[in-house]
């Protein structure tokens, strides 16, 4: 954080791809910054609300994506510079707005910052937020580095500011989460006043409404900022070339691939015969640059993730420049060479590449390759995904599993996304059957709940999170109580948005900066919409299966079970232990007793080992969460928990 807001110009920083982002907000005088946690975008946004403050800033974690994009659009329809940040996902639930926004245009300079997740490494997709430049004609920046990623921002924040259009700048995951080191600029001294003004005559950008309407007119307009920010494109800094001055191959790149390129020329000791031209301007193409440099190369190597969306780009541009650059031949994702889809590495750069140059390399022999594979088979531990020791989620899902079974009539649960995601998997009992978007689980099973009509009388349940339920649930609630769906909603409240690092949402207390928030109480929300609730601790199987039985039982409308209970990683835990947990040895009948391991083989806690040389299941201590639940799954009673006092 000192790197933030105390680094002097001319300083150098060993900064994530995240914080370097967050500097160059603050360099560029951004006063406003809105966000919905997602990994690998979050610490943009946690970096600007420990310094808001000491910054001037206004930081929110906002109910949703589409909603920071309208808080942040705000500040900039108020003359000041704000940033949007989403991981991949948070594009798609914003673009309705940004849709509208493209259209409108901007005041003060403002960034919509995707960090996407190729190889999906925290995400269930991989998808790529760079085809919606394209698709709302918006500028498009990718930085290189750490270094870029810093400088970009306030680059492109003022760009916008001049063009009065909204910028996307994407970030990837390797370049967001990995570090580097980082030379400082000036921190501005900013005395700004925010004003909307609207009087004036109703097309002036800067004295009238603001509007994507009248369309045809504001379309124009759009089109005309485009051919602006291309011109602007063509002298950008950000757009590099190094190599040969007619090299054997031209790479084009962007992003983090820049770096991949440039290690695997390394390898290949190809610097005489490699050129990279690294794009940090991909959207729209800087025309006149590319043209002098495919005038120079007749084989062109395109390196990105994920789609081809440089890759198509180029070769339309190619294919109209063609009289005056001659037929050139490109290799990348359409053609085989490089991958459509997960990360990219130096040896996937490599492979093409010294296909290319007539090369033969070979990143480890067959031998080596295959003996390393055995080791690693037969040496590695398996190492099942899985809930957190003591995590409620795992407790919830028993009892929903074991209801839905005794109900017996083929009942089954939606799903959507947090870290229940992976009920999903045996950690879960493979309780989940669809998982989607957030809050599609609830919008589902919506549907599922008037089919009865045409025969289906399965038991319909849903289960989302706490910050799931204020993001995109209740939209999803209100049309199942609305149509009077025959449903059953499983909200798994851990005071927060765990799986992203405990952000704060509206059902706390406290805000992005950790000031007082108003709390929005969920039980309240859904007796107000007419659905029948009830609410209990999930650890206490007895109560939770008892009260699930009966809203089951319950054959129309709209019921809610909230199962609280706080995340076992929460910081207010502090890693206390309610309970010191351990296994009567002599009552343990392990492999031998009716209940087949029911503990370590079903049950699964990271806190319950099975002891193969003494053959009983035995309490990790240094894992164990002390959550007590597992004391009531044993069925000769071998578990037993003693309740800790703290002074």
């Amino acid at each position: 954080m000192s790197g933030l807001i105390s680094g002097k110009k001319g300083s150098r920083r060993l900064l994530m791809g995240n914080e370097a982002i967050a500097r160059g907000a603050l360099e560029a005088g951004v006063k406003v910054a809105a966000g919905y946690p997602g990994t690998p975008s979050s610490e943009i946004v946690e970096n600007l609300a420990k310094v808001a403050e000491a910054g001037n800033l206004y930081v929110e974690w906002s109910t949703n994506e589409k909603i920071a994009m309208e808080v942040a659009a705000a500040a900039s329809f108020a003359r000041l510079r704000s940033i949007c940040v989403v991981k991949q996902n948070g594009i798609n639930v914003a673009s309705d707005f940004l849709l509208h926004l493209a259209g409108s245009g901007t005041r003060g300079g403002m960034l919509v910052i995707p960090c996407d997740d190729p190889g999906a490494l925290s995400s269930i997709n991989e998808g790529d937020t760079r085809h919606f430049a394209r698709l709302l004609e918006i500028p498009l920046v990718e930085p290189g580095d750490f270094q870029e990623a810093k400088d970009m921002t306030k680059w492109a924040l003022e760009l916008s500011e001049e063009l009065q259009c909204v910028i996307m700048m994407r970030s990837v995951t390797r370049l967001s989460h990995a570090s580097g080191n980082v030379t400082l600029g000036d921190l501005p001294v900013t005395d700004v006043k925010a004003e909307f003004r609207h009087e004036g005559f109703p097309l002036d950008p800067n004295e009238g409404i603001i509007t994507s309407a009248p369309v045809a007119f504001r379309h124009s307009q759009q089109q005309e900022k485009l051919k602006k920010a291309t011109a602007a494109f063509e002298s950008s800094p950000f757009n590099t070339y190094t190599g040969p001055e007619k090299p054997e191959v031209l790479i084009v790149t962007s992003s983090a691939c820049n770096l991949y390129s440039r290690e695997a020329i390394n390898i290949l000791k190809a610097e005489e015969r490699v050129g990279i031209l690294k794009l940090g301007t991909t959207w729209p193409l800087p025309e006149k640059l590319i043209e002098n440099r495919l005038q120079k190369c007749d084989s062109i190597l395109v390196v990105e993730e994920v789609i081809p969306f440089m890759e198509e780009n180029l070769k339309i541009l190619a294919q109209e420049l063609e009289p005056k650059i001659g037929r050139k031949i490109f290799y990348g994702k359409r053609d085989g060479s490089i991958p459509s889809v997960d990360e990219m590495n130096p040896d996937l750069v490599i492979a093409p590449l010294a296909k290319l140059l007539g090369i033969e390399y070979q990143a480890m022999s067959e031998e080596y390759a295959t003996n390393a594979m055995q080791k690693s088979f037969f040496a590695a531990p398996v190492r099942d995904l899985t809930f957190c020791p003591g995590c409620p989620h795992r407790a919830s899902f028993w009892s929903i599993n074991n209801v839905l079974k005794l109900d017996n009539n083929r009942g089954f649960v939606c799903g959507d996304i947090g870290c229940y995601t992976m009920a999903t998997l045996p950690t879960g009992f493979s309780t989940l059957k669809t998982l989607h978007s957030m809050g599609s689980g609830t919008g589902v099973a919506s549907g599922f709940g008037k089919l009865t009509q045409f025969g289906m009388n399965q038991s319909v349940v849903t289960v989302c999170g706490d910050s799931t339920f204020f993001h995109s649930v209740i939209p999803a609630l209100v049309n199942a109580v609305h149509h009077k769906s025959d449903i059953t909603l499983v909200v798994l409240d851990n005071s927060g948005t765990a799986m992203t690092g405990f952000q704060s949402h509206p059902g706390l207390e406290v805000d992005a900066s950790g000031g007082d928030a108003v709390k929005l109480d969920i039980e309240s929300i859904c007796i107000s919409m007419g659905a029948v609730v009830k609410k209990c601790n999930p650890f206490d199987f007895e109560k939770t299966q008892q009260l699930l039985f009966e809203l089951l039982e319950i054959k129309e409308g709209v019921k809610v079970l909230i199962l609280e209970q706080i995340c076992a990683l929460s910081p207010e835990k502090k890693a206390k232990k309610n309970f010191e947990m351990s296994v009567d040895e002599s009552r343990c009948k392990g492999e031998s007793c009716g209940c087949n391991r029911l503990c370590t083989r079903i049950f699964r806690c990271p806190g319950l080992v099975w002891h193969e040389e003494s053959g009983i299941s035995r309490i990790d201590e240094a894992i164990c969460a002390g959550c007590g639940v597992c004391s009531a799954i044993c069925p000769v009673g071998a578990i037993s928990r003693k309740e800790v006092a703290y002074e």
